[in-house]
């Protein structure tokens, strides 16, 4: 019965907003809306869905705003936790060769501790990609020693430390009933808040509706305001406040916005990014001072709002302002040239600046490091440039704040030529003057070395086994004839994968090599034989590990290419083969 009462009190409320939305539709009295038809469906393209729990059931309430008419259907559902998940992910297991149980014979306190140790790794790009098919592909969960959440948790916290933004919106589409989306939801909608860009947070709540976050809720009710849809975001609101939700700032910005009082609060909460956003938004006047301790995404909106004081204006007597900023430019709030460009408003006298090396140690840390600068810019000799360069790095680097002079320091050391550089400053500039060299894209094409013959485009292109096999043949003929020829790791590499395609040797060319000596580690044979092919793939990460492929030594290359033969991994092990086996120009 207390259920009966609650539904007929959430009714009733709804009937006065029903009324409402009806007193504002020229259109209401010759069309009358029934709101008891439970069966009805309103097309999926003009619908927002609003839903509230109440004492074990949910009421889903969905509306449609034609300019015709407005049509509110009431449908009671189970609770979130209620609803079952079977697979989760992004790619199909076919796409790579995978397959949907990959994980179903793994143990998953074996899952936790690999996925765990990788998350502390800085994973090379070419480990994060075969990660990310290994995370987002669909399959069935593992069932031993890992629970569901648990499990989704690791997809999610994978695309929140890669931040790709693209990537995390297909995700959310591609799985929109998945109940533990709203942290996914949270940081997809704070990121880009806290860049400032409030169209592109809003508009992921017209492809998801589905979460169950308080947070998330006022971000919608905020946005649908910003979009002047006031009356669903009203709805909404109500919805939240009789499910016995409270929040006294939100409501007081809630109703400034609403145009119900002319008068907002003067607070300024920086508790997250939407009341900070909402507090600069309706404050006609907002001014905020960061501190040593501001969190992160309050430093990122102020930078990004163009709210960060202006460095014409900071007092240079103000010790800790200053120490600030140069924290900020650590972080990347400030930019270096604003940073640089405090420095040059110092004033120091003409023995400071001679007897630069003993009187910088004389002043405050930030004072020596805007002396050395100074001293820096009105030097052209490379040596002397070398050293107070070295000298400002180290002061930074004392600090913890090396990340403040890194682009400025690059463009200072482009002054000096490789071949005035002494010995005791050659690691220095190597290190710190970094040219990232030409990418070298065009493969070039070399038949007298197996693996860089024209062989290689069969996995680029997929050719015809049977020319395959043709030209190898002529190839090995060729090679045969060439005593001096020394069979590489990258030439068995490059066979055996042709092998285990289907590609056949001639008998007679066979006895130039010795197939498969690529000593697979003996924990991994375990895996390979109990079929764990998640987990095979998560040690081939792990191996990788912070390298790049380029970089591998030709045996580790070999064992990895043999197990993503023996799994018929054909689409990773060609992306493998292209990066590490072509000569490029």
């Amino acid at each position: 019965m207390k259920i009966i009462k609650l539904l007929n009190k959430k009714i009733l409320s709804i009937l006065i907003i029903f009324t409402l939305f009806l007193s504002s539709n020229t259109n209401a009295e010759d069309e009358p809306v029934d709101i008891w038809d439970l069966e009805k469906k309103v097309e999926e393209n003009n619908s927002n869905t609003i839903s509230e729990s109440i004492e074990g059931s949910e009421i889903n309430i969905q509306i449609e705003d034609n300019s015709s008419e407005n049509k509110i259907n009431i449908i009671e559902s189970n609770k979130l936790k209620d609803n079952k998940i079977d697979i989760v992910g992004l790619y199909d297991p076919e796409e790579n060769g995978l397959k949907i149980d990959m994980w179903s014979d793994s143990n998953g306190d074996e899952i936790k501790l690999i996925l765990n140790k990788l998350n502390k790794m800085n994973l090379s790009d070419d480990a994060k990609e075969i990660l990310e098919i290994v995370l987002l592909t669909n399959t069935y969960f593992p069932k031993i020693n890992i629970t569901e959440e648990e499990f989704i948790n690791y997809k999610i916290n994978f695309l929140i430390k890669n931040d790709d933004k693209n990537l995390i919106k297909l995700y959310l589409i591609k799985n929109l009933n998945n109940i533990y989306n709203s942290s996914l939801i949270k940081f997809y909608i704070n990121s880009y808040l806290q860049n400032a860009d409030l169209e592109n947070a809003c508009n992921i709540f017209n492809e998801v509706n589905f979460y169950d976050d308080d947070y998330i809720n006022k971000f919608k009710i905020y946005c649908l305001i910003n979009e002047e849809k006031r009356e669903q975001a009203q709805l909404l609101f109500d919805l939240d406040n009789e499910s016995g939700f409270t929040d006294e700032f939100y409501e007081n910005k809630f109703n400034f916005l609403m145009k119900y009082v002319e008068q907002p609060s003067e607070e300024i909460s920086d508790k997250n990014i939407l009341n900070f956003h909402l507090s600069h938004r309706t404050i006609p006047d907002f001014s905020y001072q960061p501190k040593n301790n501001t969190p992160d995404f309050i430093w990122k909106y102020l930078s990004s709002s163009n709210l960060l004081e202006n460095i014409d204006s900071i007092d240079l007597e103000d010790t800790e302002k200053i120490s600030l900023i140069e924290k900020a430019t650590h972080e990347k709030n400030y930019s270096e040239k604003e940073l640089f460009e405090l420095y040059k408003r110092f004033q120091f006298n003409i023995n400071q600046l001679l007897n630069v090396k003993d009187s910088y140690k004389l002043l405050k840390n930030y004072e020596g490091r805007a002396l050395l600068y100074q001293r820096l810019i009105l030097t052209e000799d490379e040596i002397q440039i070398l050293d107070l360069s070295y000298k400002l790095k180290e002061s930074f680097i004392k600090d913890n704040i090396e990340n403040a002079f890194n682009s400025e320091l690059k463009r200072v050391l482009s002054k000096v030529t490789q071949e005035q550089v002494p010995s005791n400053f050659s690691s220095f500039y190597n290190e710190n003057l970094v040219y990232q060299p030409l990418k070298k894209n065009n493969t070039k094409i070399n038949n007298k070395i197996i693996h860089q013959s024209k062989l290689l485009k069969y996995f680029e292109e997929k050719d015809d086994i049977e020319k395959v096999e043709n030209d190898l043949n002529k190839l090995l003929k060729s090679i045969k004839k060439n005593k001096d020829y020394a069979v590489s790791i990258k030439d068995m590499i490059l066979l055996e994968s042709l092998i285990s395609d289907g590609v056949v040797i001639s008998k007679k060319y066979k006895t130039m090599f010795n197939f498969d000596q690529s000593n697979i580690p003996t924990d991994i044979q375990l895996l390979l034989t109990n079929n764990e092919i998640g987990m095979v793939l998560l040690r081939i990460i792990e191996i990788i590990g912070e390298d790049d492929l380029e970089n591998l030594d030709s045996d580790t290359l070999y064992f990895i290419t043999s197990i993503l033969n023996k799994l018929n991994l054909d689409s990773i092990r060609n992306k493998l083969l292209l990066k590490v086996l072509p000569l490029k120009i």
